[in-house]
């Protein structure tokens, strides 16, 4: 047994009862660690020759098929997502345990998708009306959880912290005193585990629902995604969990179109439209940033106190409250998370409605012109006629070609980002979503109905539902659901409206063909202009009465 002085004993107690002391840092602190798997050191001894496929090992067992389910017209309701398994649901600093709080739903599009209750059609349910038939569906998602775009604000935050560490040093305590020894774990642009599995498990649900529609195929289907890792992943996860496996290889087309700048590309259309890349593009994080400049001054104020030899700044601050949704995401639990309070994690959340309003949503003026492109190729869909136009982000080669782009599918499933899904919802011109807008950068508004995490988090997921109402053989109908929550059509040129969310299928089609009449794709990608100040666009165009 090891013995300590009394006035040691009394010190640690001290120490203990005042929190604890500031501590050097490790010079590695802020540093970046990775792995790759297998090891470089590991050594394959095997070759595949030793395992043998399924099909060469052969007893399989019994394998007789069941019947394609059709959950979406046969259960009462839908089974929500409203769990991040295998995720730790992270706590705010001032969090209650009688008093429920999601973190994770507040990190705007850094947020794992879970169902939506109503975006202002309370009665109405994902599951077809009574009387009513499905005929088609069409599916646009985005991609799983991944790490930081590669130009983020989380690796120049690791970085300024290890310069720190390996310069003068610093020294943390209290509730920072995990910085002395922690490190960068995070990649770039890839999926984390946790976003294989949603993938996976979107296309699960989506087989469980919307299975019995396979029946009416008379050719294999083709997907869509793009070429970014991360893209591909997320879309050959999906058709695993679809399809099985075993078989989805051989059981559908997987269309991968170049990502790139150069590359017409619906699912990616930036590349082609220079005012989403420029100021303009940009005008989200400079809004967000005013915001952020408020909102966490408090915490500047009081995190501050616990780090010595290193500044703190807004910056950091907004890195920090990222890295608690991105390392959640990527490694299960982040100790950034309960840094903040619930007010600050709602005033996060505001802080990407902001990014998004101004730079992918309704507030910027490229936006409709950005996610038009899309909406051309489900009219051709919708209509089963071919594009003939080129104009806008459509890529001639794919869309005039019917093994690449066919139009008489039961299921359609198009992958693309969150800026982008955000971007297609203006140009369909959804207004129910806009309906508060401008979004001011002093303060959150009062009955707000932007909401990032709500529109576009990882692996977002929008369903348009081609119905006959009553049920014949023809298609009458159609409705567009976003993360369970079924959408009013508002905005939309003669839909009607419907407390189930229904339009006329010949009016929705006819609203579409108006909204791309409207949408000046040549001025509002290529024009010559800046934002008008106050900024009160919410229609995602520029104002035509501005335009020289």
């Amino acid at each position: 047994m090891i013995s300590f002085p009394l006035v040691l004993v009394a010190a640690l107690n001290l120490g203990l009862a005042q929190g604890s002391p500031a501590q050097s840092a490790s010079t590695f602190a802020g540093s970046t660690s990775t792995a790759v798997f297998p090891p470089p050191n590991a050594t394959v001894t095997a070759t595949d020759t030793f395992f043998l496929d399924a099909s060469q090992v052969g007893f399989p067992g019994p394998t007789p098929t069941g019947d394609e389910a059709e959950s979406i017209a046969t259960a009462p309701a839908v089974a929500k997502v409203d769990s991040v398994f295998p995720l730790v649901k992270p706590n705010a600093q001032d969090s209650k345990k009688n008093k429920p709080f999601d973190v994770l739903q507040h990190a705007g599009n850094l947020a794992p998708w879970q169902s939506v209750d109503s975006f202002g059609l309370p009665n109405a349910s994902p599951v077809i009306p009574n009387g009513c038939e499905l005929k088609q569906v069409h599916l646009l998602h985005r991609h799983g959880a991944r790490y930081p775009t590669s130009d983020g604000g989380t690796a120049s935050f690791a970085a300024r912290l290890h310069a720190a560490a390996t310069g003068s040093g610093f020294s943390a305590s209290g509730d920072l005193s995990f910085l002395n020894t922690w490190t960068y774990k995070l990649g770039a642009e890839i999926l984390t585990p946790f976003g294989r599995s949603q993938l996976f498990n979107l296309g699960i649900g989506f087989r469980m629902k919307y299975g019995e529609l396979l029946k009416d195929f008379k050719d294999l289907p083709v997907f869509r995604t793009t070429s970014e890792a991360r893209m591909l992943d997320s879309a050959l996860h999906f058709s695993a969990g679809f399809f099985g496996v075993q078989s989805y290889q051989q059981e559908y087309h997987q269309l991968i179109t170049i990502e790139n700048d150069g590359q017409n590309n619906t699912l990616s259309p930036y590349d082609n439209c220079p005012n989403s890349n420029n100021a303009i593009g940009n005008f989200g994080t400079v809004q967000s940033s005013k915001w952020a400049q408020i909102y966490l001054q408090p915490a500047l104020k009081r995190l501050s106190k616990s780090i010595k030899g290193y500044q703190l700044q807004i910056q950091d601050l907004v890195a920090m409250q990222q890295l608690c949704a991105y390392e959640t995401v990527a490694l299960g639990y982040s100790r950034f998370c309960d840094l903040f309070t619930e007010d600050e994690w709602v005033s996060f959340e505001y802080f990407n409605d902001l990014d998004f309003w101004y730079g992918f949503g309704p507030g910027n003026p490229a936006t409709s012109a950005l996610g038009i492109g899309y909406v051309q190729e489900l009219v051709s869909r919708l209509t089963k006629t071919r594009i003939t136009n080129f104009d806008t982000t459509v890529n001639a080669s794919i869309v005039s070609d019917p093994v690449l782009f066919p139009l008489d599918q039961p299921i359609f499933v198009d992958a693309s980002h969150d800026t982008i899904i955000s971007a297609i919802l203006v140009s369909m011109n959804f207004t129910s979503l806009a309906a508060n807008g401008p979004l001011p950068t002093g303060h959150i508004p009062k009955k707000q109905t932007y909401f990032v995490n709500q529109i576009a988090p990882f692996a977002t997921n929008l369903v348009g539902q081609v119905l006959s109402c009553p049920a014949s053989e023809k298609s009458t109908h159609i409705r567009w659901i976003l993360n369970d929550g079924v959408l009013p059509m508002t905005g939309i040129k003669g839909c009607k409206p419907n407390q189930d969310g229904l339009c006329d299928l010949d009016a929705f089609i006819a609203g579409m063909k108006t909204r791309i009449e409207e949408v000046d794709f040549a001025f509002d990608c290529f024009g010559n202009y800046t934002i008008p100040e106050p900024d009160n666009i919410i229609d995602g165009q520029f104002p035509k009465n501005l335009r020289k």
